[in-house]
């Protein structure tokens, strides 16, 4: 299943991200997560690293899975925003001219011509170098200055962002995951130790490895059930609808993959499957790029990647580990 953010040594992804600062505990300041950000920038913003972000926030894996409304701890309490220098005096905006020509017919006058071109008898007289007490006559050209008329700014026409993971999806896709983002958003869902406990027991339900489904869950989502991605990967084990569908075959009901215990269900059964039909890393390779696709053309570069760190985080937690102490 695709993550809503995979930051994977030294490479951002674009998160769900842009961010507010506040004050956080003492040596630390605090930043609040929103659209349009890499972990990357937020990094280089505020004078830390990667690794850094990750290590003092235990993210998940090399950093994934942040999210809108998330607060991250930065190292060193953060610089205050310089002061904008304001001018003492802030001279008026001149309106942009252009020079016309016209040639005098009888019975025009100064000011006449101003008025049918909309400019003042002053400029009119300052463009032809004339004094008001100057006449005028038939057939004479006169320079007159046109105001050029304002155009409207272009609407800034920002489209999705689309792309995830070098792929791109349909707006439908998109505009669904937005949607599921927003419901998740307002719900009050379980903490990460919360989703462990879930997850461990979830696997033993089904037979499978817990510390298999724990390193996925964390690679994935970092056991967070309101992460969403730009595929419409939903939650803890970001699994997709149609996957959704499968995993509801099995278990004979629908799963609702905006509910913890239904995603996490979800998830497990796919891992049951992939692992009763492949070897582990062949398994944990298809709940990624799909099975199919991995034997049809073989692993992908980031497909290589996801399974090292998946084998490596259940070694991790075989050994004990709790990335949330």
């Amino acid at each position: 299943m695709r993550n809503v953010v995979r930051v994977l040594t030294g490479i951002a992804v674009p998160v769900l991200a842009a961010g507010v600062i506040t004050a956080g505990s003492p040596g630390f300041g605090a930043y609040t997560v929103k659209s349009g950000d890499t972990l990357s920038h937020i990094a280089t913003r505020y004078g830390t690293s990667v690794r850094t972000l990750v290590a003092l926030n235990k993210l998940p894996g090399n950093g994934n899975a942040i999210y809108a409304g998330e607060v991250l701890k930065l190292p060193g309490a953060p610089k205050a925003a310089p002061k904008r220098r304001t001018a003492a005096k802030t001279p008026a905006k001149r309106s942009q001219l252009r020079m016309s020509t016209y040639v005098v017919k009888p019975g025009d006058t100064i000011s006449k011509i101003a008025k049918r071109f909309r400019c003042s008898q002053a400029n009119l007289l300052a463009a032809n170098r004339m004094r008001a007490s100057d006449r005028i006559f038939a057939g004479k050209t006169l320079r007159v200055p046109v105001k050029l008329k304002a155009t409207a700014p272009k609407k800034s026409t920002k489209k999705k962002n689309n792309t995830f993971a070098g792929r791109t999806y349909a707006d439908h896709i998109v505009a669904q995951a937005d949607r599921n983002r927003a419901t998740l958003k307002k719900r009050n869902l379980p903490t990460r130790a919360q989703m462990r406990t879930l997850i461990v027991a979830t696997a033993k339900r089904y037979g499978v490895d817990p510390e298999l489904a724990l390193a996925v869950s964390w690679q994935e989502s970092g056991w967070k059930q309101r992460v969403v991605s730009p595929a419409n990967a939903i939650g803890v084990m970001q699994v997709i609808p149609s996957t959704g569908r499968f995993s509801s075959s099995i278990v004979g009901r629908d799963l609702d993959l905006l509910k913890a215990q239904d995603n996490v269900t979800a998830g497990v059964v796919l891992l049951d499957h992939l692992t009763g039909a492949a070897k582990l890393d062949i398994a944990v390779a298809g709940y990624y790029q799909g099975l199919g696709g991995v034997r049809r053309n073989g692993m992908y570069p980031d497909t290589k990647l996801y399974v090292k760190n998946v084998l490596r985080l259940k070694g991790q937690f075989e050994r004990g580990w709790n990335p949330l102490k």
